[in-house]
């Protein structure tokens, strides 16, 4: 497996500003050429919640490893916390085209990158998905922004709206308080027909970010016209990662939750329908 950290500030010639991450892990697997021929894989960009305050280590190398074991490259992202908008949504922009120009490399099939986001991380994925293209990232990144849309986004247990249902902590970090900003980083507002299809999973039980945070956002996506897929889950505490002995408590992984953790097989059948799997190069 190709291991390595790649430094996005650097890559693009950016200026990090103070306190700044940006950084990208690579988790792809080796091609075994003296055996086997080349393969073509799809991508996943791996983004970790943590309420916009810090990044969930549950919700990051296990889902990454967790794709990796279906053929994928995955890659995870270190984005900027405790900062508003726009650091982190840059960040994940430059993520997203960083592996759109390095496909090649990576025998990365391009028409076929998705992005996942759990809790606030999916939050900024769904940014990702449908303000890559905002005047502030424009202005960084100019007409590169044009490659960052993924090709699909699987959001879990998003944090979607800034309004009456969201979740506060993950608002007043990416807002600042910033009333405009509140509503221009309400999901649920800004879903057209050419959003990226989406995956989003809740349960609802979720006492942090209240489910109707997914339902919200599959009501837009329904409205606009756009592709999606919904699956709430009855049972289940907030961030559930993998729902599995690896990033769950073995006390809290039983008969009770583990069918929460069929989330899994369920959008990897979803993403092949889309044409995500592993292909000739």
């Amino acid at each position: 497996m190709t291991y390595e950290r790649i430094d996005l500030y650097a890559y693009f010639g950016i200026a990090r500003g103070e306190g700044r991450e940006g950084y990208l892990t690579t988790y792809v697997p080796l091609s075994i050429e003296n055996e086997l021929k080349p393969k073509l894989r799809p991508g996943m960009l791996v983004i970790p919640g943590g309420g916009y305050w810090m990044r969930s280590d549950r919700e990051k190398e296990p889902v990454a490893l967790a794709f990796v074991a279906k053929g994928y490259c995955a890659f995870a992202l270190d984005y900027t916390v405790q900062a508003p908008y726009p650091a982190p949504l840059i960040e994940a922009v430059m993520a997203m085209v960083y592996l759109r120009e390095h496909a090649k490399e990576y025998c990365l099939d391009k028409e076929h990158i998705a992005a996942i986001g759990f809790s606030a991380g999916g939050h900024l994925a769904g940014m990702l998905s449908l303000l890559f293209a905002e005047p502030e990232v424009r202005a960084v990144l100019g007409e590169r922004v044009r490659e960052a849309k993924p090709d699909a986004a699987i959001l879990s247990y998003p944090v979607v709206t800034m309004g009456e249902r969201t979740h506060e902590g993950t608002r007043d970090v990416i807002t600042g308080g910033n009333k405009e900003l509140m509503s221009r980083l309400s999901l649920e507002t800004r879903v057209t027909s050419a959003a990226p299809p989406a995956f989003l999973w809740h349960t609802m039980e979720d006492n942090a970010v209240p489910v109707e945070n997914s339902l919200m956002l599959a009501s837009a996506y329904r409205n606009a016209g756009a592709p999606f897929a919904l699956h709430i889950f009855e049972h289940g505490h907030h961030g559930l990662s993998l729902v599995s002995p690896e990033t769950n408590d073995q006390t809290e992984y039983d008969a009770f939750l583990s069918p929460v953790g069929e989330w899994l097989p369920l959008a990897l059948d979803w993403l092949r329908g889309r044409g995500f799997a592993v292909k000739p190069a």
